[in-house]
């Protein structure tokens, strides 16, 4: 029971954590240390050493010796291999998990699909309600590729979905593409459920290149916005 514990307070300070980068409360470039951090969640440094040791494989902070750790900020090549790479495992995923989905499987993705649509429908919400409704969107993903039985698969896509949850904030708050992206995903969970293989994995690439899409051309605006700056001072 001890043990157990230990891993929800590790995995919960993770998440909270992540949750701060991602959406901007720690922006990108700034710099944060292991002690701020145990202090603003009021917990001790070994979660956060090791919360933070996560989030640096994933490539959302840069460890900086004895500084403490700066967020990365948005790069367009690091962007592009990041979807380039999820639209081949997330396409492929799908597919699979429209040839191997249980009715339980089919049951776990209808009652995601409604969660989302729940978080939704609350008047004026908040970051945080907004923030639950992209984790529950990104995890259909996961679930998705754990329902296609290639545990390989599955590794390496949850690894990219961590890479891409950055971005996909950043296209969903600023382009305020919440509807589209739940008549997306409900779209793939039709066809998984519908044993559809070819169109699962088509409908799973679309989803994939329009986010892509959609954020580089933020990026790219930002990029030329800074460009356009840095040649006129």
């Amino acid at each position: 029971m001890k043990k157990e514990r230990k891993n929800t307070l590790r995995d919960s300070v993770f998440e909270k954590l992540k949750a701060l980068i991602i959406t901007g409360q720690i922006p990108p470039g700034g710099r944060v240390t292991e002690n701020e951090i145990a202090e603003r969640l009021k917990v001790s440094r070994t979660p956060v050493r090791e919360a933070f040791n996560r989030l640096e494989r994933d490539g959302l902070v840069i460890g900086r010796p004895r500084q403490g750790y700066v967020v990365a900020e948005f790069n367009l090549t690091m962007f592009r291999e990041a979807f380039d790479i999820r639209e081949l495992l997330d396409g492929r995923a799908t597919e699979l998990a429209a040839a191997n989905a249980t009715a339980a499987h089919k049951t776990k993705l209808r009652e995601m699909l409604a969660e989302c649509e729940r978080l939704a429908a609350i008047p004026d919400r908040s970051t945080r309600e907004k923030f639950e409704e992209l984790q529950v969107g990104i995890d259909l993903h996961r679930v998705i590729a754990e329902i296609s039985g290639n545990e390989m698969l599955y590794g390496m896509l949850c690894g990219i979905l961590d890479k891409c949850q950055q971005y996909v904030w950043t296209e969903l708050l600023w382009l305020d593409e919440w509807k589209l992206t739940r008549e997306e995903h409900a779209g793939i969970v039709d066809a998984i459920c519908a044993g559809d293989i070819t169109l699962a994995g088509e409908r799973a690439r679309a989803h994939v290149r329009g986010s892509r899409e959609n954020i580089l051309r933020l990026l790219q605006a930002k990029s030329d916005y800074q460009g356009f700056f840095a040649k006129a001072s």
